[in-house]
């Protein structure tokens, strides 16, 4: 009982402090998310084996790197729309 506690608490502070980042740099708002995601999923799937902080921690680094991974796919498809956009203007 005491862990699903912990869990849904973790989730909720997490979540909250994904909230707060409507207003930053795309980048860092991506990476933020993908590490607060990996923690959340690193913690629980970290709780069946004992150690729900090095769980955290690993989902934490994956969720990051899933995060930055994803904002470098967005930004190009930006980019690509964005010469699309000015091709099709000078025409």
């Amino acid at each position: 009982m005491t862990r699903k506690l912990s869990i849904a608490a973790v989730a909720a502070v997490a979540l909250l402090g994904m909230a707060g980042c409507a207003d930053t740099d795309p980048t860092l708002r991506r990476t933020g998310i993908g590490a607060g995601g990996g923690a959340l999923a690193g913690a629980a799937i970290g709780s069946f084996s004992g150690n729900m902080g090095m769980g955290a921690l690993v989902g934490a680094g994956v969720g990051a790197a899933g995060g930055l991974l994803w904002d470098y796919h967005q930004r190009s498809q930006q980019q690509a729309y964005q010469r699309g956009r000015a091709s099709a203007q000078q025409q």
